[in-house]
């Protein structure tokens, strides 16, 4: 009896162990995500301007007066749009890159490494030189348009365009930071499933459609699924290159929460938006897991 006893207190202590080792995680979670949540949900609930010494609770005042804003609905539509078409387009070309990059060719390596080259540079640095080549007078990529005959665009300047043009510019740093992740998920399928599907007469697409992109679905999930939450909060290139304009024509929310806070004072409903964009985050991250598991089930 005491054996058993003693091998069951033993059981018991061994299944905390994977919990001890977890908790440093779960420190830092809770205290720069989980804790700052909260402290933002908190701070939405309160009407509190820069100027102002007092706070006074407001309940969900902020959130009324956000949705009766219709500022706040034009910047949801732009994120929306935003979101739409940089996602999958990042996915896409980051997976098409990737699969380019695997390919056992001599010199590969001098390849892979200039793909990585806007992934080390910071998206602050990023902005500021592509906003400069972008530039409508002075800009390099005018200048070659001029050079074959083309007129000079406003591209940052244009309510029709800028928006667009943010999109090219993350998507330059987006892509190639994903493709390391698609890049890592090719190598590792055994090279004899492709030599098998030759063997039974099977082309490159088919290949790729019923080997690779099987075999990658979690790997697309995660990509799909960071980058949409990383686009969501994007901020930096809006605010060095067009702090919301032209016309608000890439006034995301993210740039529209710092701007209500920070530029008209309503630290409240600053907060009360970010809550809401927290909220449209974990809504479109829970749909696209529940879609990649369905498929995979």
């Amino acid at each position: 009896m005491a054996v058993r006893r003693a091998d069951h207190t033993r059981a018991s202590t061994m299944q905390w162990i994977p919990y001890l080792f977890l908790l440093p995680a779960f420190i830092l979670l809770f205290t720069f995500r989980i804790a700052p949540a909260l402290a933002g949900f908190r701070e939405a609930l309160y009407t509190h301007n820069l100027s102002a010494a007092r706070r006074s609770f407001v309940g969900w005042g902020n959130f009324a007066h956000i949705f009766r804003d219709p500022i706040f609905w034009k910047s949801l539509r732009i994120t929306l749009v935003f979101s739409l078409v940089t996602n999958p387009l990042q996915t896409a070309l980051a997976l098409a890159l990737a699969v380019l990059a695997n390919q056992r060719v001599r010199g590969i390596s001098i390849f892979r490494s200039v793909y990585l080259l806007p992934v080390v540079i910071s998206i602050n640095v990023t902005s500021t030189i592509w906003g400069l080549l972008l530039n409508k007078d002075s800009g390099m990529i005018n200048g070659i348009l001029i050079q074959f005959g083309l007129p000079r665009q406003p591209f940052l300047l244009s309510p029709d365009q800028a928006l667009w043009t943010i999109i090219g510019i993350i998507s330059w740093v987006g892509v190639p930071y994903w493709m390391m992740f698609f890049l890592a998920g090719l190598q590792g399928i055994p090279q004899a499933l492709f030599e098998a599907a030759a063997i039974d007469g099977a082309n490159a697409w088919q290949s790729f459609r019923y080997i690779t992109l099987p075999l990658l679905r979690r790997i697309i999930a995660f990509v799909l699924i960071s980058d949409t939450v990383v686009n969501l909060f994007l901020f930096a290139p809006v605010w060095i290159l067009t702090r919301g304009g032209p016309q608000l024509s890439t006034n995301l929310l993210m740039y529209d929460a710092y701007r209500r806070g920070f530029v008209w004072g309503d630290m409240g409903g600053s907060a009360a938006m970010m809550m809401i964009l927290l909220v449209i985050a974990a809504i479109t991250v829970a749909v696209e897991f529940l879609l990649f598991r369905s498929r995979e089930g």
